[in-house]
């Protein structure tokens, strides 16, 4: 194990802080986590961009695949399928 010490505003690191809270992590876990994504994804596990338009189409497209899976009457029909 090793230890990471990163210089930020405190502004930034208070408010990450809190929306890691709201998800039940904490800082340290959060900053883990993110690592672990960055070493699976083999770079940043998102796209940077402040594009607001950019940002909703990817969403919008998200929803559209989410919308289109499959539906099933019964657990039997799901089951049947795997």
């Amino acid at each position: 194990m090793t230890t990471l010490n990163v210089r930020i505003e405190e502004k930034t690191k208070l408010a990450a802080s809190k929306a890691l809270a709201d998800i039940g992590l904490d800082l340290s876990s959060g900053v883990k986590l993110f690592l672990h994504q960055v070493v699976t994804e083999k770079g940043l596990p998102f796209t940077p961009t402040k594009n607001a338009a950019v940002i909703r189409a990817k969403w919008d497209a998200e929803v559209v695949q989410a919308r289109a899976g499959r539906r099933y009457a019964n657990a039997k029909d799901v089951l049947r399928e795997v």
